[in-house]
């Protein structure tokens, strides 16, 4: 079980960016927690973690482990739950939230499948563009779109995802194409404006440095689906997800700009309550709605 040790002590420390942190989790003191990694990366005869003043940042070699480490932590506790729960049915009410537009999309559509797979389950799904507090308000999990702050919450990859400035062709012609994000001062930007969403201006990279644009434009709304059903009508630019226009770039009817100045960390996560055992219904519904999500073809519409 030593391995088993490093490997888990090394995805909570890139998990939550310090020894201190992940020490907390696993109730052992930071050296202890350096002392696995050390360990971990001796044996393999690399480094996977740059140690600083300023915190830790993973290797490339960190990268590449920290996502075949995960996997195998997934398939142990789902040996580990087999055997407990012998053949016993995944039963009890699975409670999940994820954003609107998103969870009609993407998430609708494979519940009556998952549902099927597993009859002793109740389903209860919420779809809400609000930020939902899953403890307080009893939710099981939720699948989220960008970056989970919450350091009580474990975040679990499901699929890159970018934020990008997207219009219609007809748009860009009659009024340009932006060089850089500071022409969008220009340009009719449709925001979403519901608390925790677009106020404090779109995000760009350069020089490896994020910074934010304040946008404006005539049409603002709480609704991201209106919000895109807008940009298709070439009423304005979007700042839409991969994951939402994928179809409309395929058939031309949209198109990217800025690409160049776009900020990565946007992806499409599964998020649950920190805690000790995953419950197998949280862990069997993740581990579905990944696979659908990684087929080839999904996201341009042929999933």
């Amino acid at each position: 079980m030593g391995k088993y040790t490093e490997i888990r002590s090394f995805v909570l420390v890139a998990e939550k960016g310090s020894f201190a942190a992940a020490a907390r989790v696993e109730g052992v003191t930071p050296v202890v927690m350096g002392r696995r990694l050390n360990a971990l990366e001796g044996r393999l005869g690399v480094q996977l973690v740059h140690r600083s003043t300023r915190g830790l940042t993973l290797t490339d070699l960190g990268e590449q482990f920290l996502e075949q480490c995960e996997q195998l932590l997934r398939d142990f506790d789902a040996a580990e739950s087999s055997i407990s729960e012998g053949r016993k049915a995944v039963s009890g009410r699975l409670v999940v939230s994820a954003p609107a537009s998103f969870g009609r999309q993407h998430v609708a559509p494979h519940i009556i499948a998952f549902k099927e797979r597993y009859p002793g389950l109740k389903l209860s799904f919420n779809f809400t563009d609000s930020l939902i507090d899953l403890v307080s308000e009893g939710y099981d999990m939720a699948i989220r779109v960008g970056e989970v702050l919450n350091p009580n919450y474990v975040a679990i990859k499901l699929f890159p995802n970018r934020r990008v400035v997207c219009g219609t062709p007809d748009y860009f012609s009659r009024y340009g194409v932006p060089d850089t994000p500071e022409d969008l001062l220009d340009h009719n930007c449709l925001a979403f404006n519901l608390q925790g969403g677009q106020q404090g201006g779109w995000t760009f990279m350069r020089d490896g440095r994020t910074f934010s644009v304040r946008v404006d434009g005539d049409l603002d709304c709480n609704d991201g689906e209106l919000l895109y059903e807008w940009v298709k009508q070439g009423l304005g630019v979007g700042w839409r997800s991969t994951w939402e226009i994928q179809a409309e770039l395929k058939k031309g009817t949209l198109i990217t700009v800025l690409d160049e100045f776009v900020a990565p960390d946007y992806d499409i996560h599964a998020v649950y309550p920190q805690q000790r055992y995953l419950p197998a219904k949280v862990r069997y519904f993740i581990d579905y709605i990944r696979r659908i999500y990684n087929r080839p073809g999904y996201w341009e519409g042929q999933g």
